[in-house]
C-alpha cells in the first residue's frame, strides 16, 4: 500500500553565543577573509575594473606633398639655402631660394588597400663653392585611424643631419611611429589636429620657424615620430603600432 506525506514541518535550531566566543571571532574571521583578499588582488593587479586597453593597427597614412628644406652651407657663416611647396616661404627668401628637384612614390607593398612605404628624392644644384653641412627637412602626412576610435590629424616626419665634412648625397630610412601622450577616446571623430602643421599661407617668416613648428607640434597628444638611420637608400616606412584607447562600457563588461 503506498503512503503519502501529509505533513512536514521543519526543524530549526539556533545557537547564541557571546562576542568573545569562539563562535563569534570564527564567524568575523570568515567574514573578513570573505571581502579582505579579493580588494587586496584587485589592488595589487591594478583593478578589476578595466581602464585602459590597447590594440594593434596600421594607420592609413599618405603623403601630403608638402615639403620645407633648409640647406645649411658651410662656405659663408650664417649660408643657407631653403625651399619649399608654400609660395609664402619661397617669397621670404629672395636670395637663398634654391629650387631642386623633387621626385615621390608611395608603395603598398602588401596590396592591402594601405600605403607601407614612401620612397622620397630631393636633388639640389649647388654652386661650385657651396658646400652643404646641414640639413633640415620637413614632410607632411595625413594620418588616419579607424579601429576603436577615428582619429585623423596632419602629421610630419623632421629630418635633421649635420656633417663635420662636406657631403654630395645623404640616404637614409626610417620608421614613421604614433607617439602617444593620452589614450584615444573610444569610438567617434577625433579631428583636434587635423590642421595643417605648417602655416603655408602666412607671409611672417617666425611662422616658418623650424623650432617653433617642431615645439608646437610636440605639443600634441599624438605627434609622429621618424626615427631615422643612414642606409643605402632613402624610403619612409609606416608600420602597424599598439595603440592605446579608453575602453567603453561594453568592453568593461566583456572583460
Amino acid at each position: 500500500m503506498a503512503l503519502y506525506e501529509l505533513f512536514a514541518h521543519p526543524v530549526e535550531r539556533g545557537y547564541r553565543a557571546g562576542l568573545c566566543s569562539k563562535a563569534a571571532l570564527f564567524l568575523l574571521l570568515a567574514t573578513a577573509l570573505t571581502y579582505i583578499p579579493p580588494l587586496l588582488v584587485a589592488f595589487r593587479s591594478h583593478g578589476f575594473w578595466l581602464k585602459r586597453s590597447s590594440y594593434e593597427e596600421q594607420p592609413t597614412v599618405r603623403f601630403q606633398h608638402q615639403v620645407l628644406l633648409v640647406a645649411l652651407l658651410g662656405s659663408e657663416p650664417g649660408g643657407f639655402l631653403a625651399w619649399s611647396t608654400f609660395p609664402a616661404f619661397n617669397r621670404l627668401q629672395e636670395g637663398h631660394l634654391r629650387v631642386p628637384l623633387v621626385s615621390a612614390r608611395e608603395e603598398d607593398r602588401n596590396q592591402d588597400g594601405k600605403m607601407d612605404m614612401l620612397h622620397f628624392k630631393l636633388e639640389l644644384p649647388l654652386q661650385s663653392t657651396e658646400q652643404v653641412l646641414g640639413v633640415q627637412l620637413i614632410l607632411t602626412f595625413s594620418y588616419q585611424l579607424h579601429r576603436m576610435s577615428t582619429f585623423v590629424m596632419q602629421s610630419m616626419a623632421f629630418l635633421q643631419s649635420s656633417f663635420a665634412l662636406p657631403g654630395s648625397q645623404l640616404y637614409v630610412n626610417g620608421d614613421l611611429r604614433l607617439q602617444q601622450k593620452q589614450p584615444l577616446g573610444y569610438g567617434g571623430l577625433d579631428v583636434r589636429y587635423n590642421v595643417s602643421v605648417i602655416n603655408g599661407t602666412s607671409p611672417f617668416a617666425s611662422d616658418y620657424d623650424l623650432t617653433r613648428i617642431v615645439a608646437a607640434y610636440q605639443e600634441r597628444n599624438g605627434p609622429t615620430v621618424a626615427g631615422f638611420q643612414k642606409r643605402k637608400e632613402g624610403f619612409l616606412r609606416c608600420l602597424k603600432r599598439e595603440q592605446m584607447w579608453e575602453a567603453s562600457d561594453w568592453k568593461l563588461l566583456q572583460w
